[in-house]
């Protein structure tokens, strides 16, 4: 699936007053990451995080991690606001990540369930490595092959999500991986209107650029109620913590 920058920015920026009681599995996968993360060390020269978005991995790593520098960056501006009321001494850099640069090499890039929004994933990874010091760190959540299932069952919407074993290989030619897991978090609701609400209040209604008719709406709904017998919506977080080679 072809990806529209603009259309994620718009969607993410509307859903952020209503994201934090609503990400109730990125914030799981926010813990688990930096947890994972400590493990091994939590003293950092220079922080920089990718899609910062309302602060739920900032506050973890606020509370987690020692660090000189943060850096943090979003598709959308207002994110600074967010991340400054939990570090104020910051470095925002607004822009797709893919295209940011900075003015010194990283020690730690992390970033929380923002990976499967690159089309092609080797190429972000990629990109860290080049602003990462030797031995930096890469750690970050993405989502697997399962995540939103029931949505790819009934109306076909899916991103380019990748096995665990695809995200080794990708990693392997340029990092050493320090630590691998993959688990489903299922999210149950009372009815499927509830769960379109999830996903709008979430942002992941950038799936589509387009707007659901109140008839695809309704076709939706009855289409979940025969396929399935209770309404649930299946997450594939996958966390991973890496060192450059």
């Amino acid at each position: 699936m072809q990806l529209n920058t603009k259309s994620i920015k718009s969607h993410f920026e509307k859903s952020m007053d209503k994201y934090d009681e609503n990400a109730i599995v990125q914030m799981d996968s926010a813990e688990k990451l930096t947890f994972a993360l400590t493990q091994f060390t939590n003293k950092f020269e220079n922080v920089l995080e990718l899609g910062c978005g309302t602060g739920i991995l900032t506050q973890k790593l606020a509370l987690g991690l020692s660090f000189s520098y943060y850096y943090a960056n979003d598709l959308v501006e207002k994110s600074k606001n967010y991340v400054s009321n939990i570090i104020p001494e910051n470095t925002f850099l607004h822009g797709n990540a893919i295209k940011i640069k900075t003015t010194k090499k990283m020690d730690l890039i992390i970033s929380n369930a923002m990976f499967q929004w690159f089309s092609n994933l080797e190429d972000i990874i990629n990109h860290c490595k080049s602003l990462l010091n030797k031995d930096g760190i890469l750690a970050f959540s993405t989502f697997g092959v399962e995540n939103f299932s029931e949505l790819k069952d009934l109306s076909g919407l899916s991103l380019n999500y990748l096995t665990k074993e695809q995200i080794e290989n990708i990693l392997k030619k340029d990092f050493d991986i320090l630590h691998i897991e993959e688990y489903t978090y299922t999210l149950e609701f009372n009815n499927p209107l509830e769960l379109l609400a999830h996903m709008k209040n979430t942002g992941v209604n950038s799936l589509t650029s387009k707007t659901w008719t109140v008839k695809e709406v309704k076709n939706f709904c009855e289409k979940y109620l025969q396929k399935y017998e209770s309404v649930k919506l299946t997450y594939n977080p996958i966390i991973v913590i890496a060192k450059a080679k």
